[in-house]
């Protein structure tokens, strides 16, 4: 055996960074990670060739001290952790005191630092580890790290490099988290002199999402929030129609720090059960808000990975808010024509005009309308009349109220305004004056001039529908009912939109179904493998109603099926059910029960291309106009939203 002895300090260095220093993204995210708990507000990355031959990270945070700038780069020192203590409430990015130590092991690093507080900061050469003289120099406030020839010294290491856009591209999905993870820091990222990203850092998660991940991709967004004791939840999830075929758009923050999290990824993508199509995954960018003591960070040398205390709490909580928005939120997807011009400016959020009618005597009418955007603005001066031929003058102001997008579902006339924090009631004001005189004319508490003797008096009058009545225009192929309400036209699928009605009544009814006894057994000829699958879950199937046996040569004899099977589709559902089968297992009774009401329910609902009763499309469109149905089983759009302005546009009548 050979003898045991202390490493070289040097070789020493050289393995710890290969724990914390794997890539040049790897030092990105350290630099970025370091600059956020420096509370800077601006941060820009610049990389050439993938960021192994030049890197810089330049921020405006804290800065740091002449005297303390060859301390930063030892192992094991930083300012983040006082005690033992501090271990089990860690609130900062950074803690272990490792990071610029392993980076300047590796590479050749330039450092330059100015604190808030001085007039003149200082500047570090470093090569492998080895220091030169701190020198003064002059640089703006904060940091800026300049790191050049990653792994010049371990060629081991560099040989595993990508090619530099393979490079370069990992680096910029790590600012592209960074950037996510701090809406409230501005984040710039330039690539062989090009600018790739640039955030507004406004501290609105919707600015970062849409610079980040793009119009189309924020446009399939929906805001989410959530809280409890303990936890809040808030950020985006896509709508059900946009999902997409990977998961590299979720995105999880817990506590300002992106993670990955396949508890967290299980409570979203089990909110979107039965409502995404199968093999799609969701997008989310979500901010997961934890007491630090209930959470370790401290599992993982890139620290991405976290141990919850309490794994069911955080499962729930992110689960029933995700769930609740896609449940409260109407989805109907726009029908957009091709020769549609899309607006390329940022998203604006959504904000209708609240509108109040003003009537006088005489017949005096003037409406006010607020605007969120213009909350300086005042109306129009009114001219009342007297009574005595003259009239007076006053300009009445109006408090505007920002008001969000309703909701409410068809015929619901609760409030026609709804999520407002002071909700607006339609109500008609009736002025009367007595005199024509400027002399009577005296300020209310609202510095408001009004006629000293006018007498304001509110009548509430009856809230109107707020949305207008639908009816069924027409069928297209009779596959799509044509409805019309207001200005929109609704094309639904009536085979989609039957389809979630059955399965939601055979869930609700805990469906027990009707079996039939065939006259003529159906004889089914099924690939072996999906034969025999069949065969294995005999018993759960006779739960649904089918009676299979085995026939020899290869086949299948079938004598009972669901009294909602036709007898023509029972061979094709017993393959849907063994594809099922064979591709997610049956492991999960609540799953695989799921999986053959979806085909139970396909199988039973209206079909495209069908004659259908007039009283049966009835109830499919209510069903959709109400918002009680939004999505087929499989996720699929059941309707799509058509304008009337669209139209015009397409007519030219615009």
């Amino acid at each position: 055996m050979d003898r045991i002895q202390v490493l070289d300090p040097h070789l020493a260095d050289l393995i710890a960074a290969g724990e914390v220093v794997e890539r040049p993204a790897s030092v990105v995210k350290e630099l970025m990670e370091n600059a956020i708990d420096a509370k800077a507000d601006s941060i820009t990355v610049e990389i050439e060739h993938g960021g192994l031959t030049f890197l810089r990270v330049t921020d405006n945070g804290s800065g740091i001290p002449a005297d303390q700038l060859k301390t930063a780069f030892l192992r094991h020192a930083t300012s983040k952790l006082k005690s033992e203590y501090d271990l089990e409430a860690i609130c900062t990015l950074g803690f272990r005191g490792e990071a610029l130590a392993a980076i300047a092991a590796v590479s050749q690093v330039s450092v330059m630092s100015c604190t808030q507080e001085s007039d003149m900061g200082a500047c570090l050469e470093i090569e492998g580890g080895v220091f030169g003289a701190v020198e003064e120099a002059g640089c703006p406030k904060g940091t800026t790290m300049i790191v050049r020839n990653l792994f010049y010294n371990t060629p081991a290491r560099l040989k595993f490099m990508k090619r530099d856009t393979a490079e370069g591209a990992a680096v910029f999905a790590v600012v592209q988290r960074v950037a996510l993870s701090h809406p409230e820091v501005s984040v710039k990222f330039v690539r062989d002199g090009k600018q790739e990203l640039l955030t507004p850092g406004d501290g609105q998660l919707k600015s970062a999402v849409y610079a980040v991940l793009g119009r189309d991709l924020a446009l399939g967004f929906l805001p989410v929030t959530g809280s409890g004791q303990d936890i809040s939840v808030t950020g985006y999830i896509s709508r059900p129609t946009c999902c997409r075929a990977s998961r590299n758009w979720q995105f999880f923050f817990l506590n300002g720090r992106q993670i990955k999290s396949k508890l967290l990824m299980a409570a979203v993508e089990e909110a979107y059960k039965n409502q995404k199509m199968v093999g799609k995954f969701p997008g989310c960018v979500l901010h997961i808000s934890l007491k630090e003591n209930l959470v370790d960070v401290n599992v993982h040398p890139a620290k991405t990975e976290v141990k919850f205390s309490d794994e069911r709490m955080v499962f729930h909580s992110v689960y029933h808010t995700v769930f609740s928005a896609l449940e409260e939120r109407d989805q109907r997807p726009e029908f957009v024509l091709q020769s549609e011009q899309v607006d390329t400016k940022p998203v604006q959020h959504d904000t209708e005009l609240v509108q109040q009618k003003v009537r006088m005597p005489e017949k005096t009418t003037q409406l006010y309308v607020a605007d969120s955007t213009r909350p300086n603005m005042v109306p129009r001066s009114v001219a009342v009349d007297s009574g005595s031929g003259e009239k007076e003058h006053f300009a009445p102001t109006f408090t505007p109220v920002e008001a969000h997008r309703s909701t409410k579902k068809v015929n619901d006339v609760d409030n026609p305004v709804d999520n407002v924090d002071n909700p607006v009631e339609k109500v008609e004001y009736v002025y009367t004056t007595e005199t024509k005189n400027d002399e009577n004319v005296h300020n209310t508490k609202n510095e408001e001039k009004f006629p000293k003797n006018l007498q304001i008096q509110p009548v509430q009058t009856e809230l109107e529908n707020s949305e207008p009545q639908w009816h069924i225009v027409g069928e297209l192929f009779d596959t799509y009912l044509m409805v019309e309400q207001g200005e929109m036209v609704f094309l639904i699928d009536k085979h989609a939109a039957h389809e979630r009605m059955q399965f939601d009544r055979m869930k609700a009814e805990d469906y027990q179904p009707m079996s039939q006894m065939l006259l003529t057994p159906v004889v089914c000829r099924l690939p072996a493998e999906e034969q025999t699958v069949l065969v294995e879950h005999r018993t759960q199937l006779e739960e649904f109603g089918f009676v299979v046996e085995e026939f020899g040569a290869g086949a299948l004899i079938v004598r009972q099926v669901p009294f909602d099977v036709p007898e023509g589709d029972v061979e094709q559902t017993l393959c849907e059910i063994a594809q099922h089968i064979l591709t997610k297992g049956s492991a999960d009774p609540s799953s695989f029960r799921d999986e053959l009401l979806h085909t139970m329910a396909c199988k039973a609902a209206i079909k495209g291309g069908w004659k259908t009763s007039l009283p049966e499309l009835e109830k499919v469109a209510e069903a959709v106009m109400t918002g009680q149905v939004k999505y087929c089983p499989h996720g699929r759009p059941v309707a799509i939203e058509l304008t009337k302005r669209q139209l015009e546009k397409q007519f030219k009548r615009t």
